[in-house]
């Protein structure tokens, strides 16, 4: 990000103060790092490019309230950097309210975000593809509601508060991007695995009916629609996160 205004903008959606644990993930030349540092109690960043890394040693060694992690965010696909992991512990345990404030490397972004939201980061603040925050912020029934909608809208609030050019940043992309805040309002709870297995495995099927699509995916149909009194006729696509969570409670002692 080189333009200094948005820079500043992306700092202030991220609401930091001295009691907050910031993370940031591909900081880059560590532009949007330096706003970070001047608001937050600690801010980790984490890099993957070992240059780059290096630069930000270099730029910011002084800065006492700097976290430097050179790797990547996620171990896997479901699993956060053990690092990452065990800087966002010790920022709890020294009462520090996790947040993340980020121009998010487009590759990794959907499985990460997700990923700190269940780790219990409170309030994430991104720059993504606006094709993926149109994904967050999707409703049902419509070609960009999905899995990733679904996760998102019971562990969080979606905001996205507005959309950027490719010359916001460099190097240039060569799509829009969007900004996007997330406040945590977990749904799911200790659940939040099972119901990822639940409809991720209905929505593999999501151009059938609701009931073939949950016979298909393994679970006794004709018991959950019953229960539920939602229509089995209809494509998964159209229920909102709220009923598909009311099918997954009515299904979980029912796995065939």
């Amino acid at each position: 990000m080189i333009d200094q205004n948005l820079v500043r903008l992306v700092a202030d959606a991220g609401e930091l103060t001295p009691q907050d644990w910031c993370l940031e993930i591909g900081p880059g030349t560590g532009t949007l790092t330096e706003e970070l540092l001047s608001r937050a109690g600690r801010v980790t960043a984490v890099e993957i490019d070992r240059d780059l890394a290096g630069l930000l040693r270099e730029r910011l060694s002084g800065r006492e309230n700097f976290q430097l992690i050179e790797g990547d965010a996620l171990a896997s696909k479901h699993e956060l950097n053990a690092d990452l992991r065990a800087a966002l512990d010790a920022a709890r345990r020294d009462g520090l309210r996790p947040k993340l404030v980020a121009n998010l490397p487009y590759n990794i972004a959907s499985p990460l975000v997700i990923e700190l939201l269940i780790a219990g980061v409170d309030l994430l603040t991104f720059t993504v593809q606006k094709e993926v925050a149109d994904r967050f912020k999707a409703q049902a029934g419509s070609d960009d509601y999905g899995p990733l909608t679904l996760m998102a809208q019971m562990l969080a609030k979606v905001e996205v508060l507005r959309n950027l050019p490719p010359q916001a940043f460099w190097p240039a992309p060569k799509i829009d991007s969007s900004l996007v805040r997330l406040r945590r309002d977990d749904r799911l709870g200790a659940g939040v695995k099972s119901f990822d297995v639940f409809m991720h495995k209905v929505f593999s099927f999501r151009r059938k009916t609701l009931r073939k699509a949950i016979d298909q995916a393994g679970y006794d149909a004709d018991r959950i629609i019953r229960e539920s009194g939602i229509d089995g006729s209809l494509r998964p696509e159209v229920f909102t996160p709220e009923q598909i969570v009311e099918l997954w409670k009515i299904a979980l002692p029912t796995r065939v």
